[in-house]
C-alpha cells in the first residue's frame, strides 16, 4: 500500500496552508466580510493536483479566519465551506481530464460554496445586515458580491496556478 502521508505531500501541505495564511492575512481588512480582497482563494484550485492541498486549506482557512470580525462563526462553519470546496474540486479534478472544462469546473466548488456559506455567516449567524431592509436581501446581495470577488481570485489568479501544475503534473 502506498504511504499517503510521504515527507513530500506533508511539505508541500504545510507551504499551501502557510501561503492561504500569509496572503489572507496580506490583506486583512480587505479579507473578510461580503466583499472580499482574498487572493488566497486561488489556492482552492490546487486539490485538483495533490490530494494533500484539501487539507492544508481546511488549516490555512481556519488559521485565517481567527482575525475574522465574525471569529467563532468563520473559524469553524467558514473553514468547512472551504474543507468541502476542497473535497469536491479534488473529485472533479480527478475524474474530469477533458481541459479547459477540468479547469472551469474545479473552480466552482469554491466559488458556489463560498458565496452560499460566507453571506449565510455574516447575515443569519453575525446578524450583519447594514445598510439593508431585510435579511433576505442582504444575503442575497452579499452573495452576488461573493460570487463576483471568489470567480476573480479563482479564475483569473488561479488560472496561472492550475497552467503551471499542469504542465508539471
Amino acid at each position: 500500500m502506498k504511504e499517503f502521508f510521504t515527507t513530500k505531500r506533508l511539505c508541500r501541505a504545510g507551504v499551501i496552508a502557510a501561503l492561504y495564511v500569509a496572503l489572507t492575512y496580506a490583506f486583512a481588512p480587505l479579507a473578510f466580510g461580503p466583499f472580499q480582497i482574498r487572493p488566497a482563494e486561488a489556492l482552492c484550485i490546487l486539490p485538483a493536483f495533490f490530494p494533500e492541498a484539501i487539507p492544508a486549506l481546511y488549516v490555512g482557512c481556519m488559521l485565517s479566519n481567527m482575525t475574522s470580525p465574525f471569529l467563532f462563526y468563520d473559524v469553524f462553519i467558514g473553514s468547512l465551506a472551504t474543507l468541502l470546496a476542497a473535497l469536491l474540486t479534488y473529485f472533479i479534478g480527478k475524474h474530469i481530464k477533458k481541459e479547459p472544462l477540468r479547469f472551469i469546473l474545479c473552480g466552482i466548488p469554491p466559488i458556489l460554496i463560498n458565496a452560499l456559506f460566507i453571506p449565510f455567516i455574516i447575515v443569519f449567524l453575525c446578524g450583519d445586515t447594514t445598510g439593508y431592509a431585510s435579511t433576505q436581501i442582504a444575503y442575497f446581495s452579499y452573495m452576488v458580491s461573493l460570487l463576483v470577488t471568489q470567480s476573480v481570485w479563482v479564475f483569473a489568479l488561479g488560472a496561472p496556478l492550475y497552467s503551471l501544475f499542469k504542465k508539471h503534473n
